[in-house]
């Protein structure tokens, strides 16, 4: 296996999302090309971009599964192109549930594996996340994709989520993979209600305090939309570095996001007034 990136979470870390799909919500089809993808993620990365997340299989509100090879013939290309053009620092992140593709973007230059479904889609993917030495984010997600909005339903979903995403890291960790390699993310909008996601971002603290590095992904979400008064996820800019700011002041490391420029300061803002309220005398 290739050398892996080694994060640093001292300072809040941006993940840049590179959709090359036909149908993700906000950027379908946009990033479809090799060199439309790259010239993108480059962007990314000189806007301050740690990672780059490159997605071949949409996982929004009603989206189906996509064939394992129809995402290597996506993602494969851009992955390839992307190490060899990326500095090394820059950790490159496969956005899939199928360990058949995550292998292959491992042998290509992945460094991260991040899997919507917490290693239930498949197996086999905690294994490979063991053996390769990769990162590995799990996400919460009540039901699949295709229905996940339907009808999502929780006793006390703070409790729930991360009780689930605490089980997820015990069989990752018992399977092989490395704690400090481990990633949790509560997924904002993934089978959840409005009221569900502003509840999970209200009490991030908690699934910070398990120790685990929280990676938040809220950019452009449907749910900000209903508070804003916009169906348009492009218009949501604002309201995302809002919940970037929030996330940083709650201690979550690593923000998902589409606007890599603007989350960049958000976050730089929100990091240095946390660092003023640590460094602070007290009486």
């Amino acid at each position: 296996m290739i050398d892996r990136a080694v994060l640093n979470y001292s300072r809040p870390v941006i993940m840049g999302i590179l959709n090359v799909t036909p149908d993700s919500f906000s950027d379908g089809g946009m990033h479809a090309s090799s060199a439309a993808a790259c010239e993108h993620a480059l962007a990314m990365v000189a806007q301050g971009a740690g990672i780059i997340d490159v997605g071949g299989e949409s996982t929004r509100p009603g989206s189906l599964p996509v064939s394992d090879g129809e995402q290597i013939d996506r993602v494969i290309p851009v992955i390839r192109e992307l190490r060899g053009r990326l500095p090394p620092g820059v950790c490159i992140s496969v956005d899939t549930r199928s360990a058949v593709v995550a292998e292959a973007a491992l042998e290509v230059g992945a460094s991260m594996l991040n899997d919507v479904s917490a290693g239930l889609g498949d197996s086999r993917l905690l294994g490979l996340a063991a053996d390769s030495g990769a990162y590995l984010v799990m996400m919460h997600m009540q039901g699949e994709p295709a229905t996940m909005q339907d009808n999502p339903e929780y006793g006390d979903v703070v409790e729930e989520v991360r009780a689930f995403l605490l089980r997820r890291a015990t069989r990752a960790v018992e399977s092989g993979v490395s704690e400090e390699r481990l990633i949790i993310d509560p997924g904002i909008g993934f089978g959840k209600r409005r009221e569900h996601n502003l509840q999970l971002l209200a009490a991030l603290p908690q699934f910070v305090a398990t120790g685990f590095p929280v990676l938040l992904g809220t950019s452009r979400k449907r749910f900000m939309g209903s508070l804003c008064g916009t169906v348009e996820p492009r218009e949501l800019l604002p309201a995302t570095v809002a919940t970037t700011a929030l996330g940083v002041m709650a201690g979550a490391s690593i923000f998902r996001v589409h606007d890599v420029a603007e989350n960049r300061q958000a976050a730089d803002i929100a990091a240095a007034i946390r660092q003023a309220a640590d460094e602070r005398p007290r009486p």
